[in-house]
């Protein structure tokens, strides 16, 4: 067969990612391109992270099958934004108009399947996607339980300069983007896992050394972001990647994702002899009473730990926070602003709480509206202060975080705006 592959995350439809501007290429998408080439069909990959005009090529090469991927890995795709809905649909519809037939996976189809067939996809495949894509008739395909037998992505399908301009341009360096492990064993009621589910799998160290080999000798990176929800779970495994890395003679610096409680261990001494010099957190809330309500099975006092223990070795210790949750007052809001203050990260990410599809949250809530784009922070159920007001405390505590990008008379207005939206509350 002739396969048309292709995603539906434009970087220009988000006004925050432009801001930023750290495009990732679609990781999933590439490894699926991989397999289906190891089954030797014809693969032409479009990439729209950067253009939209996919038309033209369906003219051109008159695929047998559409096959949309989201690069389930990136926290974006799991916000189910309307913007990534809307660049699906629109293939779809281009897919139906010609005669051909689209399936699709990502996080959004699984949660609304009925919404993409009646857009005009012929299938939504739910879940892990390789098993899925080789056995289309079949009624359940399983998780993949061994990682390491998946192919390599076939990076050879991107054009890598588009990225590494976008990088260079804005950051001075240049990203790629690497799984290690899928799958999240925690329980945080908010946190919606409809790809990989709560399994953890991980690929051997052995494994991830090789892969990074092969990207730096493809692509060049100067950095790596390891894309998993928890990289480094065990802290054996984090020693021997550590030697693996030693091994092949490379140290390439590189951010991750963790936990507060699995970064207060020996494991942050391995992560940086591995090359780390970043990790990001999910602290949510410096209220116990909301972690609690969360069930995300953390201690406040663990979070400034952890920002401890990893500045002690030379990496940067970030944090993401999660206002709104349901039963949320001023107080602990409060408390969240003084365990900032106190544990000084070197970044934060802020967001307010929003109910997806398949969580408990969402059930708890009965509740949610997509947003637009991940710029959008509007609060889809009714918490203790309007959207409005937690846009400010977004910016707020960006602007004294990030001191050096701002005024003290920037951060005074900041909060002067959240103390006049939050009293026109009371």
């Amino acid at each position: 067969m002739l396969i048309f592959l292709t995603h539906a995350n434009h970087l220009y439809s988000d006004r925050k990612q432009v801001r930023k501007m750290q495009p990732y290429p679609p990781l999933p998408t590439l490894i699926v391109a991989a397999l289906l080439r190891e089954q030797r069909h014809q693969v032409v990959f479009f990439d729209c992270t950067f253009e939209r005009d996919f038309r033209s090529t369906l003219d051109t090469i008159t695929p047998d099958l559409v096959v949309v991927i989201e690069d389930n890995f990136n926290f974006l795709t799991k916000m189910c934004l309307l913007e990534n809905r809307k660049l699906a649909f629109e293939i779809a519809q281009a897919a139906r108009e010609r005669g051909i037939p689209a399936i699709v996976n990502s996080s959004d189809a699984t949660g609304n399947p009925a919404e993409y067939l009646r857009a005009g996809f012929t299938r939504v495949l739910p879940g892990e996607i390789e098993n899925a894509i080789l056995n289309l008739d079949a009624a359940f395909v399983p998780p993949v339980t061994d990682l390491d037998a998946l192919p390599l992505p076939a990076w050879d399908l991107i054009d890598p300069e588009p990225y590494r301009r976008a990088w260079t341009e804005a950051h001075g360096h240049c990203s790629i983007n690497l799984p290690a492990s899928r799958g999240c064993p925690y329980h945080c009621n908010w946190f919606a896992k409809p790809i990989h589910g709560s399994a953890y799998r991980t690929q051997s160290p052995a494994r991830v050394a090789r892969e990074i080999e092969h990207v730096h000798r493809a692509l060049s990176p100067d950095h790596i972001w390891f894309a998993d929800d928890i990289f480094a779970l065990s802290p054996r495994w984090a020693t021997q990647f550590a030697e693996e890395m030693k091994q092949c003679g490379l140290r390439i610096p590189f951010k991750m994702q963790s936990r507060c409680d699995l970064m207060t261990r020996p494991t942050v001494a391995a992560l940086a002899d591995a090359g780390c010099t970043e990790v990001w957190m999910g602290a949510e809330s410096g209220s116990q009473r909301i972690l609690d309500h969360m069930e995300k099975d953390l201690r406040v006092e663990t979070i400034g730990a952890a920002c401890d223990n990893l500045r002690n070795h030379g990496i940067r210790a970030c944090l993401f926070l999660q206002f709104g949750y349901l039963g949320e007052e001023w107080d602990d809001i409060e408390a969240t602003i003084r365990m900032v203050r106190d544990v000084r990260p070197d970044d934060v990410g802020v967001s307010v709480s929003y109910p997806l599809p398949g969580t408990r949250f969402f059930q708890i809530v009965n509740n949610h509206a997509n947003w637009s784009d991940s710029a959008d922070l509007a609060m889809t159920y009714s918490g203790a202060f309007p959207t409005e007001f937690y846009r400010a405390l977004a910016d707020a505590l960006h602007a004294e975080v990030r001191a050096q990008e701002s005024s003290s008379v920037q951060i005074k207005a900041a909060w002067d705006k959240v103390e006049a939206l939050r009293c026109a509350c009371c």
